[in-house]
């Protein structure tokens, strides 16, 4: 068994990574340039973009990002080579009853694709990241107050690390094809996740609640109205639940899902 993982160099494919080489399995990481990796794991330089420019020959499972270009491509190739199945990082924005947004529509396109390929397939959709709490980095270089958006809706975020594992059991399992709803173990107002952040950096740090008319502003000054929009009707207006907690993480993996207190730990580093 030998699985590429596209968006090595990222949060989720990383996670991927350590997960493969925790369980001492092979695995080959998709990158553009020569990056520091696992042990276990060998670089295969190319273009997600691009499935001319990369080889898979002897890859038996993809970890494949929703959003690239050529994924019909892709999968036919992947159909060609020989591999067994597609996990696929797709979104909780699918639970949502509006598939029209931007965010969910990229996503639909790419399940899809690979349901069509007629390879086997796992389908991951999972809530926030817990490594999102990085985008208050700025905030906190520059004082102890952070701005959070949509301070009253509360989320219960996933470790990265936990998405890499369910990938890992979904690629060693000989199950058929199913889609994973993936959440953290509780959920957390942003107000509590700047606390659970101020506690374990040991500084006093202190939560702004934006109002709906400064996360608005924030939100389509900082992205494409498209996307600024479908996180607005996410959050704002309650489209998709990413609050309700699921058992998917222990009952795949094992384990209990891991908390925002451990992740910020790990990664307190990354905020001084």
């Amino acid at each position: 068994m030998t699985i590429l993982i596209t968006g090595a160099t990222g949060n989720a494919g990383g996670a991927v990574l350590q997960s493969l080489a925790a369980a001492g399995l092979p695995g080959r990481a998709l990158v553009r340039s020569e990056v520091a990796l696992p042990a276990g794991i060998t670089p295969v330089y190319g273009d997600l973009n691009d499935p001319d420019s990369f080889s898979l020959d002897g890859v038996s499972g993809i970890f494949l990002l929703s959003g690239y270009n050529r994924v019909e491509d892709l999968l036919a190739k992947a159909r060609e080579a020989g591999v067994e199945r597609i996990v696929l990082l797709s979104s909780s924005s699918l639970t949502g009853a509006d598939l029209s947004n931007a965010v969910a529509a990229y996503h639909h396109a790419a399940e899809e694709a690979v349901q069509a390929s007629g390879l086997a397939w796992t389908f991951l959709r999972p809530n926030s990241f817990m490594s999102n709490t990085l985008r208050w980095l700025d905030q906190l270089q520059a004082g102890d107050t952070v701005r959070v958006q949509f301070p009253d809706v509360p989320v219960s975020t996933i470790h990265p690390r936990d998405i890499g594992d369910v990938a890992v059991q979904a690629f060693t399992s000989d199950g058929g094809s199913t889609t994973y709803r993936l959440t953290g173990p509780v959920s957390l107002t942003p107000v509590e996740q700047v606390a659970i952040l101020g506690e374990a950096l040991g500084r006093p740090l202190t939560a702004y609640p934006m109002t709906r008319a400064e996360t608005h502003d924030d939100l389509f000054a900082s992205m494409p109205e498209p996307y600024a929009s479908a996180i607005e009707g996410f959050f704002g207006d309650g489209t998709v639940d990413e609050t309700t907690v699921t058992e998917t993480v222990p009952e795949v993996t094992g384990h209990p899902a891991r908390t925002l207190q451990e992740w910020v730990q790990e990664n307190a580093g990354r905020f001084s």
